[in-house]
């Protein structure tokens, strides 16, 4: 092969920069193509759109006027219209992962609008442990979905996001889409985006009655296998003790539902214990509506009720797959299956109308919940959501914001980072994830409203920069390293960009191994011996690899973790390179060993097992050596925790009247929490005050994490437990006080092995940093 060394002459960073803002108000809307579908128009004494009548009454009015084929025809993810009741077509499936998509069949970005704020990959922005982040990309994505609904481009608001599932497994091609693999962290995640996507407020009151957008909180549960080893996610049946369901899979749902207020849940493709979950009464009706207080419509996965008969044989004919979800609560599946067989079912006596009728209440319910029978919508309370709100310059800089607050730095030896901007003359910038746009986005993105990759935004600060990829693609099957030594020989400093692409991890494609793909390894080594400096290495990727190698190569000065940063992400790893941002993101999963690998992906149990060697899995239970923890993360600052006694103040938790001891047959003596009562926790709640001070030089926004461990991991504790986190802006040198509520009964509760709630008598120790305070439960 030829020599492709690529030398650029480039403007300085704020020219970039600048740029940059000009592209995006560049960027503007034409006049809207066609006006929004909706119903009730014309003057109507239906009472379905009669807007004084209660949204549940005005659905059943709705329902009862269809006949038994119109019914049927509701029950897909692509509905047709009825044109004698002024009802229009409506497609459920929409996607908003991290920023209004048109990976489904109800967003339309091929019009005068043909793009949309694309934030990091959730897995990055998750890293930021900031919750009031999270909830303002909801609250964009939310606008934006509006905004496109309002200019004539969407036939549905019901938006299949977020993915909540626990990151159980690194080999997981979906992780990067999750929040992680904490589920305290995946249900705050859950709650405060779904609130922000669905026009609420960060806390507070849910309105039951009109949504913004609708969000879907999926899949459920216990979903996080795509094809690992032949074992696919249609056929895989989860065995999941009731203790991990309690205590792992099921939380962040229950925190999507009852802190949240989600309008939609996804059931999964997956069987648990036998039982696919879109049939599973009582997961559906029993734990989600009654137990959680679900208020909302649940969808199948796309084809999950087919795979049910065709791929599970856990339904005999196709209408009995039919009547299983009816009959557990499901509503409408993606696909045509049950619109094909539905009547079918009803004449096989399977199923009855009332069955259909059930699904439909509550499928019109939200419909009606998103304004849709209420008239045109431009004289409703979001029709004033125009195209000028998306890609808005205000959404933009928080795209931005959020790749900053992500990327974790893992490895600063010597003060490798930052780089001077008056010291560096030459950069040598290698790699295949330099410089493609797309591969920012990760999975399930739509069109961004721009993009600046890493080399393009090194350009900006450095004048001669010199360009190689190394290799064809993340696979790294085919490389080109001589050229790579050659040209990070002759730079002052050497910036690699490697890692995984959607090729490697997606959605039906798991890892089978922990390290980076092909010659990866190998190129990276190999620029590192050549190069004048050590050089710096930038992961982009969503699952974790084990880079124990470049960890332990003195001739690789810095290593930082960008995940799939998104639209701005470019801009964002530049300046966290070149110290215009204070790096401050933490883990959000662990990174494993590659010998992780030789545990099997099917084991769902989170416990170690140490009779058979079975380590365990997370932070929380995992018994093994660790590449990088969980909630890790360097700065170019260093904090400093502290507990404030003067506002940390425990409650007395001796002497709770009328409580039972359990014991275990570790005699390990507990309480149960639901004996305990609500008006008793609630008296047991707690401040605790935390000091923190930035003592470097440097601002910077950090995140504080509040544990909870047990004096030992015996009858299945946890070795550690997330039970906060905020983040906190602090300038160089600055103190802050941030406070937390404790809840003894949620936070020091841990499941026992049927599944409830439990308290352990002794003692409990709260720490934040390297501070920790003693807390002793005797009742």
């Amino acid at each position: 092969m030829g020599r492709r060394t690529h030398v650029v002459q480039a403007a300085p960073a704020a020219a970039l920069l600048l740029v940059f803002v000009q592209l995006l108000a560049s960027w503007s809307p034409v006049a809207v193509a066609t006006d929004p579908p909706f119903s009730c128009g014309a003057p109507s004494n239906a009472p379905y759109c009669n807007r004084k009548l209660p949204i549940e009454q005005r659905a059943g009015d709705l329902v009862s006027k269809l006949t038994l084929e119109e019914k049927i025809s509701q029950l897909g993810d692509e509905s047709p219209a009825v044109a004698r009741l002024g009802v229009p077509a409506y497609k459920w499936w929409s996607e908003a992962l991290h920023g209004v998509a048109n990976a489904g069949r109800g967003i339309h970005l091929d019009g005068p609008l043909r793009a949309a704020t694309s934030f990091p990959q959730v897995i990055l922005t998750a890293a930021s442990f900031n919750p009031h982040l999270w909830y303002r990309i909801g609250q964009v994505i939310g606008t934006e979905a509006r905004g496109v609904y309002n200019n004539g481009q969407a036939e549905g608001l019901t938006f299949w996001a977020p993915n909540i599932n626990v990151f159980r497994d690194p080999r997981w091609g979906r992780g990067q889409e999750t929040p992680g693999e904490d589920p305290t962290m995946t249900g705050k995640y859950a709650a405060v985006f779904v609130r922000g996507v669905q026009g609420y407020g960060i806390s507070g009151a849910i309105n039951s009655s009109d949504l913004e957008a609708s969000a879907c909180c999926k899949h459920f549960t216990a979903y996080d296998l795509e094809n690992w080893k032949g074992v696919t996610r249609f056929a895989f049946d989860a065995k999941v003790t009731a203790q991990d369901l309690a205590d792992t899979y099921n939380p962040p749902f229950k925190s999507c539902v009852e802190d949240g207020g989600a309008s939609g849940i996804m059931c999964s493709y997956n069987r648990v214990n036998g039982v696919p979950t879109c049939a599973d009464q009582n997961l559906l009706t029993k734990t989600a509506r009654g137990d959680w207080g679900f208020n909302g419509y649940i969808t199948s996965d796309c084809d999950a009720v087919a795979i049910i008969h065709d791929v599970q044989g856990y339904a005999k004919e196709p209408e009995d797959a039919v009547a299983d979800v009816l009959k557990a609560g499901m509503d409408v599946n993606c696909g045509g299956y049950v619109q094909t067989h539905g009547l079918s079912a009803i004449q096989q006596g399977k199923i009855t109308e009332k069955d259909i009728d059930r699904a439909l209440h509550n499928l019109f319910t939200i419909r009606m919940r998103l304004g849709l029978f209420n008239g045109d919508p431009k004289y409703n309370r979001y029709g004033n959501i125009g195209a000028d709100q998306v890609c808005k310059q205000e959404h933009q800089n928080l795209a931005l914001q959020a790749a900053q607050d992500g990327i974790v730095l893992l490895k600063n030896d010597g003060g490798a980072l930052p780089l001077s901007k008056t010291k560096v003359s030459s950069i040598a910038v290698i790699g295949h994830n330099a410089n493609n746009a797309t591969l920012l986005l990760g999975n399930y993105f739509g069109p961004p409203c721009v993009s600046v990759t890493p080399l393009q935004a090194l350009q900006g600060y450095v004048k001669d920069a010199r360009f190689v990829a190394g290799c064809n693609a993340a696979v790294c099957n085919v490389s080109n390293i001589g050229e790579a030594v050659h040209v990070a020989s002759s730079a002052d400093y050497v910036v690699l960009f490697m890692g995984l692409d959607q090729d490697q991890e997606r959605e039906e494609v798991d890892r089978l191994e922990l390290g980076l793909p092909g010659m990866q390894e190998k190129l990276i080594n190999s620029v590192a011996d050549a190069a004048k400096k050590p050089v710096i290495l930038v992961l982009l990727c969503g699952g974790p690899v084990d880079v124990t190698f470049a960890k332990n190569n003195p001739k690789i000065g810095a290593i930082v973790w960008a995940g799939y940063p998104g639209q701005a992400g470019g801009i964002a790893i530049a300046q966290v390179l070149f110290g215009e941002h204070n790096p401050g993101g933490r883990l959000p999963v662990t990174w494993y060993p590659k010998e992780f690998t030789d545990v099997p992906m099917t084991d769902m149990r989170m416990r170690a097992d140490p009779a058979t060697g079975y380590p365990g899995r997370t932070y929380r239970f995992y018994k093994g050596k660790t590449v990088y923890n969980f909630g890790y993360g360097l700065s170019y600052s260093k904090y400093s925790h502290s507990f404030v006694s003067k506002g940390t103040k425990p409650p007395s938790m001796t002497g709770i009247d009328g409580l039972k001891a359990i014991e275990s047959a570790a005699g390990t003596v507990s309480y149960d929490v639901e004996e305990i009562g609500a008006e008793a926790c609630d008296k047991l709640k707690f401040p605790a005050l935390v000091r923190v001070k930035n003592q470097g030089t440097m601002d910077g926004r950090h995140p504080v994490l509040l544990f909870l461990r047990w004096p030992n991991a015996t009858d299945g504790r946890p070795a550690s437990q997330l039970i906060g986190f905020q983040s906190v802006h602090l300038r160089a040198a600055q103190t802050a006080h941030v406070e937390f509520q404790v809840s003894p009964c949620k936070h020091f509760s841990r499941a026992a092995e049927d599944g409830r709630k439990v308290i352990d008598k002794g003692s409990h120790f709260v720490g934040v940093g390297e501070d920790e305070f003693e807390m002793s439960f005797m009742a």
